[in-house]
């Protein structure tokens, strides 16, 4: 999933609010800023994601949910349908990003965040080493797919789609068995739904995300701060 390190994004011009200083009851942790590759990563670095706050898409969030969405890569839960799906259908990484974004922003009836800013920001992180896809194929065809931000051993799923039945739960299958091949440790869903439940996801009060991403952006043999 990333053969290569990924380029070096710069600093972060823009003074991000300490997690200490959050409002305890509020998705939303500060507004402003942009969508520069620096400042994404550090916000996904420090726990957070970019969305626009209204349908105008004039003001642009940055959100940490009091109950954070996770799937623990053991709990995935993989049904016989999903399993005869998989051997049907082709699996490629990070071989069509800009279309996985498109058909992702598609999929959205309504209120959808995935504008064409997004599409060219991330489109720019998956250039530079850091925003990754999974592709689900049925000969020739784009079937579903995910895409999301990977910083060591935390990914961050951003969204998925499916033009026929369990493409994009293959799709979550793949990059499990590429999260678990890699070492990693967690995958963040942002927030919990009955349809990710169904898949093995759970929730985590953000105080204890927090403190499970630290301990997967820490290198090897490094003690993580919260625990010195």
């Amino acid at each position: 999933m990333q053969p290569t390190p990924p380029q070096d994004v710069g600093d972060n011009h823009w003074n991000f609010p300490e997690a200490h200083e959050w409002d305890p009851n509020d998705d939303v942790v500060c507004i402003g800023g942009d969508l520069s590759p620096a400042t994404i990563i550090d916000a996904y670095k420090h726990g957070m994601f970019p969305m626009y706050l209204d349908h105008r898409q004039s003001v642009l969030g940055w959100w940490s949910p009091v109950e954070r969405g996770i799937l623990e890569l053991n709990k995935l839960r993989v049904t016989r349908s999903m399993r005869q799906s998989a051997r049907k259908l082709r699996i490629t990484f990070n071989q069509a990003f800009r279309d996985v974004m498109i058909a992702c922003s598609n999929s959205h009836e309504e209120g959808n965040w995935i504008t064409e800013e997004f599409i060219e920001a991330y489109c720019r992180l998956h250039d530079l080493g850091w925003a990754h896809s999974v592709e689900v194929w049925q000969d020739d065809q784009l079937v579903g797919g995910l895409y999301g931000i990977r910083v060591d051993g935390f990914f961050a799923g951003e969204s998925m789609f499916h033009r026929r039945r369990d493409a994009s739960k293959v799709a979550l299958m793949a990059l499990v068995g590429a999260m678990q091949m890699a070492g990693m440790t967690l995958l963040d869903t942002q927030w919990w739904t009955e349809h990710l439940q169904s898949l093995g996801a759970s929730e985590l009060p953000r105080r204890d995300y927090l403190k499970r991403l630290e301990l997967a952006l820490t290198p090897a043999g490094v003690t993580p701060s919260h625990m010195e």
